[in-house]
């Protein structure tokens, strides 16, 4: 490293490059970038300048490990199953999943600090055996690693330093090399944001996001299809009707009329065939039946105080729908109406959320509808959701992929504020070499937040996308 504030990275399963969007952000030079994903690795060419084509099972394997020498290595890997055979916790267990490979690169590199990302499930009680391994295996080579999960997620950030109003919950795990002489602390804390860093007020997604103008070009392709419009033109006239009735039982009995019901609404299970009724009872596991009775109980009271004619003109339209769209998940508290919610439509109905955040962006088709604006969020809306620049070229691939590659990737302002928190945290040992220096100096002085503009690549040093991808 000839420049102090110069570090290098790799970048693996590095997806459309959030990571890369940091750390170059940050000063940091590339080493090297991984990615199996073509379409994906087409985007990363294009706007960081650096081929990521290529297959980490064998750029690092026990065998040979090829990823040149670099000081911070990042990576959001996918969680594979791990072995639980017996009580060993040694590279037997994570031999088959791309932790292994992770694991491969830091032994033989030995870079001076790491930040994976996973799913929050990662730490989660099923897979607590996988978390003790990954964590055993890192403070093994020589880290200073938190036993204690660190979550962090959009919406947990202040927007002044990158936040974004996204529910996204992430696992980091982050650690520093223990220089000669050291020695780790084994009750190290994990990283934590501070507290003038963290979000105080509730998200408005208009102003935070913020959403483009409906004739922007940048939204073309969000319409809703004839029947989504229908299918929630629907749900909006029960929403209406129940609303009124729960208004007027209220009035009755002199209190403020409730929200509309926080359990699932299932309308493919109400009936008053009480033989019906005994054999769903009959058949569904012990965590449904609970859903089961309110959704009866509903039904029977809307029977009751509703108009008779026009809940069975509701429920018969109902029925023509596909089962998923015969459901409603309300968990937009008092809003009242539908169309003035996120919704999502989802295998376990439609959800209406406020119109505060979003739920985190998915790598399948479950694309938020911004209900106000009766459309789907736009891809250039899901960037800026995941804290890139509006300057970032996706090229002219097809949306699906945008949305695929985005709900696949880690937010930038997330990371930036990991590293930052990390880097403080390890400063004692950071501080002992020259490369740990190096990297306290250029991310602890970087900006508060990201910057605006983050692509360091002018048009004409952009390396051309090979014509196979």
């Amino acid at each position: 490293m000839t420049d102090a504030q110069t570090f290098t990275y790799a970048d693996l399963f590095a997806g459309i490059g959030g990571f890369a969007a940091v750390l170059r952000g940050m000063g940091g030079q590339h080493a090297y970038a991984v990615e199996i994903d073509k379409p994906a690795a087409a985007v990363y060419e294009r706007v960081w300048g650096h081929s990521s084509l290529g297959d980490i099972t064998k750029d690092a394997t026990d065998e040979l490990v090829t990823i040149p020498q670099h000081d911070i290595v990042a990576g959001g890997f996918p969680c594979q199953p791990f072995s639980k055979s017996g009580a060993q916790k040694g590279m037997d267990e994570i031999r088959g999943t791309l932790f292994f490979n992770i694991m491969e690169n830091i032994l033989h590199n030995k870079p001076t600090l790491f930040v994976l990302e996973n799913v929050r499930n990662l730490v989660g009680p099923r897979h607590r055996h996988e978390w003790e391994v990954i964590i055993d295996r890192l403070q093994k080579a020589g880290y200073q690693v938190s036993e204690t999960p660190a979550i962090f997620s959009p919406h947990m950030i202040d927007p002044a330093f990158g936040g974004a109003p996204q529910v996204r919950e992430r696992v980091f795990i982050t650690g520093t090399l223990v220089p000669e002489g050291h020695v780790a602390d084994p009750h190290v804390a994990p990283v934590a944001l501070p507290a003038h860093v963290k979000m105080n007020r509730e998200w408005n997604l208009e102003h935070d996001l913020p959403l483009l103008d409906d004739e922007d070009p940048r939204t073309a392709g969000t319409a809703l299809s004839a029947d989504e419009e229908m299918w929630i033109d629907h749900w909006e006239e029960w929403v209406q009707v129940l609303r009124e009735m729960r208004a007027r039982d209220a009035d009755k009995a002199g209190e403020t009329a409730r929200r509309l019901p926080g359990h699932p609404i299932w309308a493919n299970v109400w009936t008053v065939d009480k033989k019906k009724r005994d054999v769903m009872w009959a058949e569904a596991p012990a965590w449904k039946r609970d859903s089961l009775q309110k959704n009866w109980d509903l039904y029977d009271a809307m029977r009751e105080r509703c108009d008779k004619k026009w809940l069975t003109r509701w429920l018969r339209k109902t029925r023509t729908f596909p089962e998923s769209r015969q459901k409603l998940e309300w968990q937009a508290q008092d809003e009242t109406e539908l169309w003035s919610c996120v919704i999502s439509l989802r295998p376990s109905g439609l959800r209406a959320k406020r119109m505060t955040h979003l739920p985190a962006l998915v790598a399948i088709t479950q694309t938020p509808i911004i209900g106000p604006r009766k459309r789907r969020l736009a891809p250039r809306e899901a960037a800026r959701l995941q804290g890139l620049p509006d300057s970032f070229d996706f090229g002219d691939q097809r949306d699906a992929l945008t949305y695929k590659q985005l709900g696949n990737g880690v937010n930038v302002g997330v990371v930036w504020n990991v590293l930052k928190a990390h880097v403080e945290r390890d400063r004692e040992l950071l501080l002992a070499t020259e490369k740990g220096r190096t990297l306290y100096s250029a991310i602890s002085g970087a900006p508060a937040r990201p910057p605006a503009t983050m692509l360091p690549i002018a048009e004409s040093e952009l390396a051309p996308i090979p014509s196979a991808l």
